[in-house]
């Protein structure tokens, strides 16, 4: 359900769940969390869904025996984080709750008009992983961080741009286009260059 496709240094990573909105077990965020360890190889890396849907978050299943607040959401978004090469989200749809650690922790983010971004952490009675307010919070400020986290509220990729949460709104067919423009550069330059830009933007 995880799918991972290597290009010349380009690390295509593709959640593929889709008649279950792509919503993430254990054992897939496992995988991702993975893989993105094992990042530090490629030169560049794009996480992507299959359908309509980017993730659902936490398989509702799994969700009510524990994954909610498991430890591997961190993991994974830490270890994308991390990764020295550029990173970016293309949200191929919606976009919802702890799935939206793993697109915060990318160093860009694309989506398509239809997408809609919430994380209803508040309503289901948890609270949302350590590191994904703070991320919010850095691209789009204290307010409306509280706007999606505590007010529970759905932002369209239209609101999400204006709001800075999303780097380009493109349309389904260009998306990974797009996406794979985005890091031409990226694969192509000396890991070392990319490495010591990655630095100085944190």
């Amino acid at each position: 359900m995880i799918e991972l496709v290597k290009e010349e240094g380009l690390w295509i990573v593709t959640i593929n769940r889709p008649d279950k909105a792509n919503s993430l077990t254990e054992a897939m965020l496992t995988e991702l969390a993975e893989i993105a360890e094992a990042a530090h190889q490629a030169k560049a890396l794009v996480l992507t869904g299959k359908g309509k849907v980017f993730s659902a978050g936490a398989d509702l299943d799994e969700a009510r025996t524990g994954l909610a607040t498991s430890g591997v959401w961190e993991r994974l978004s830490g270890a994308i984080a991390a990764l020295p090469c550029l990173t970016v989200a293309a949200l191929n749809g919606t976009l919802a709750g702890g799935a939206n650690g793993m697109a915060l922790a990318c160093d860009l983010r694309i989506a398509v008009p239809s997408a809609m971004f919430f994380y209803p952490v508040m309503r289901l009675g948890f609270l949302p992983q350590p590191s994904d307010p703070k991320r919010m919070a850095a691209l789009i400020g204290p307010a409306r961080t509280k706007l999606i986290l505590m007010a529970g509220q759905k932002i369209t990729a239209k609101e999400a741009y204006a709001f800075g949460l999303v780097d380009r709104v493109v349309e389904p067919d260009a998306l990974m286009q797009v996406a794979r423009d985005l890091v031409a550069d990226s694969v192509a330059a000396k890991p070392q260059i990319a490495a010591g830009i990655a630095d100085l933007c944190r």
